[in-house]
């Protein structure tokens, strides 16, 4: 059994206040998991209206299937949102 973890700084551009954030990253936790079976927090700058840090967790039986969930979960939020990459980092236990 594989655990593996996708930890994504994110930059919402089109965002101007918190009530907007957290509007957006509440319809995006609802689409990612219920299309992927996922785990997903907001796990930094909770604070910060164009900023935030998204923690995804996945159990999977191996470490390929794990990449191309997390592969197909990057493709979903950048196709559908207006959404810039900062950083992206991936564990596996």
């Amino acid at each position: 059994m594989i655990v593996g973890v996708m930890v994504l700084d994110l930059l919402l551009e089109n965002t101007h206040t918190l009530k907007e954030k957290r509007h957006i990253l509440s319809s995006l936790k609802e689409k990612l998991c219920n299309r992927f079976n996922i785990s997903l927090i907001e796990s930094d700058y909770q604070d910060l209206w164009q900023k935030t840090q998204i923690a995804i967790s996945i159990v999977s039986n191996s470490k390929m299937m794990c990449d191309k969930i997390f592969n197909q979960i990057e493709d979903f939020i950048f196709s559908n949102y207006s959404i810039q990459l900062i950083n992206l980092r991936k564990e596996y236990i």
